[in-house]
């Protein structure tokens, strides 16, 4: 390997090319989930009142819809706290300006319920109970497009997942080719090495050094493709998180994960390499 410098940093780079499609699709799924878990996903009912509800109307009506069996908690947010949020967010405060001292928005209360109703189905009749209540304008139940995205994550997920098992393949046949090649260029030394008393393993050990070798430095330089990627990714995904008033931050490659491409780029090299060696080192048994 020391000898040919640069096929074997080409070898390597195919095989880092290989492992880092898959690691990265996985680590911007990773990235999704995580962000996806700062969001409402034990599901919660927005209940809006109507605009004749006072603030304390509004507090009674949390503290009867907290004693209810499928209910765990009711927040209540004032008509004044409704009016300063949708100032802050929405970029109409000049709009709201020309309501003067009223306030067009009503009372909110946000309710959460209980672990045991949490399926679409149940929290749909829950709101259509809250909804049926006289001070209640209307209540809506916006669980349904993050189901929706987990469907689509899972999609992805799996495809990520056939992906790396193709590229897996793909990295088994490049090692298995390239200890061929090997096998080949010293024929007549593993000939020679047999005939004065060589044992098979004596002979299979340099090539599967080279296959872990191989697949060690793949994973170091898919390593460097990721982090390069998402060290270019991150200023644009905090302009994007600055937007939307988040603190998610886009993650890396780190720790365990490291571990476990190099571990995967190893195994890959050494199995290569041991698929390779059994048939062709046959080949070259000397009569």
């Amino acid at each position: 390997m020391a000898r040919a410098p640069l096929a074997t940093l080409m070898t390597c780079a195919v095989l880092g090319i290989a492992l880092a499609l898959p690691g990265g699709l996985y680590l911007l799924l990773d990235n999704v989930n995580r962000g996806t878990d700062q969001w409402d996903t034990g599901g919660r009912i927005s209940v809006f009142l109507h605009n004749s509800e006072s603030d304390a109307e509004a507090a009674a009506l949390a503290e009867r819809l907290s004693t209810w069996k499928e209910i765990a908690r009711v927040s209540v947010i004032t008509r004044a706290e409704a009016l300063a949020e949708y100032r802050r967010m929405s970029g109409f405060a000049e709009v709201l300006d020309a309501f003067e001292d009223s306030n067009p928005l009503p009372a909110v209360l946000t309710v959460e319920p209980t672990s045991a109703v949490q399926d679409p189905t149940t929290m749909e009749t829950l709101t259509v109970k809250i909804s049926d209540l006289p001070q209640v304008d209307f209540a809506r139940f916006d669980l349904q497009w993050l189901k929706r995205l987990e469907a689509i994550v899972e999609i992805v997920r799996r495809g990520v997942y056939l992906l790396a098992a193709l590229l897996a393949l793909g990295v088994l046949l490049i090692v298995g080719n390239t200890i061929r090649l090997g096998i080949e260029n010293r024929r007549e030394e593993i000939e020679i090495a047999s005939l004065f008393g060589a044992t098979n393993a004596f002979i299979r050990r340099p090539f599967l050094y080279g296959g872990l070798l191989y697949g060690l430095f793949g994973s170091a330089i898919a390593w460097c493709i990721l982090a390069v990627g998402f060290a270019l990714l991150k200023p644009a995904v905090g302009r994007l998180t600055f937007l939307y008033d988040s603190s998610f931050e886009l993650v890396g490659l780190e720790g365990s994960g490291i571990l476990a491409l190099a571990a995967a780029g190893a195994g890959l090299g050494l199995l290569g390499a041991w698929a390779a060696l059994g048939r062709h080192l046959r080949s070259t048994a000397p009569d």
